[in-house]
């Protein structure tokens, strides 16, 4: 089973997850034909939109309680894609409908283009095992 990452706030965890998941995408892009990894590559970055999704109201709640609702809902509007794509990306895998899927990693990789991994990172390889973690939740 892969690594559970959590930092301590959902800020530095959606940072974290946001490396992950390009660091998976790469690691996506050196392959050449699908296989069982692609599967657990794809599965993590599906459940990785769906966490950075869930991190989002825990991190708009501070600025609502101060009464910053226009930043709230910016906030909002900026990464409401992320748990739209991540269950489009999950029906896809669960479809095995891997052109569907590439479409979606493109969305993705436009949408973290800013998101800087080196290529000595030190994430390692979250993924292992996420394509049970898909289709077997708890």
């Amino acid at each position: 089973m892969g690594r559970i990452i959590k930092s301590g706030s959902a800020g530095k965890d959606r940072l974290l997850l946001e490396k992950a998941i390009v660091a998976a995408i790469r690691e996506l892009a050196k392959q050449s034909n699908p296989d069982s990894n692609s599967y657990d590559l794809l599965a993590f970055i599906a459940l990785s939109l769906t966490a950075i999704g869930e991190t989002i109201e825990e991190s708009v709640t501070a600025w609502e309680k101060r009464g910053y609702w226009v930043k709230a809902d910016r906030y909002r509007m900026e990464w409401n894609w992320s748990p739209r794509m991540g269950k489009e990306l999950k029906q896809a895998l669960l479809n095995d409908d891997l052109g569907t899927a590439a479409n979606i990693i493109a969305q993705i990789t436009q949408k973290l283009s800013k998101v800087k991994v080196s290529n000595y990172n030190k994430i390692g390889s979250p993924w292992a095992g996420s394509w049970d973690r898909l289709i077997r939740p708890k």
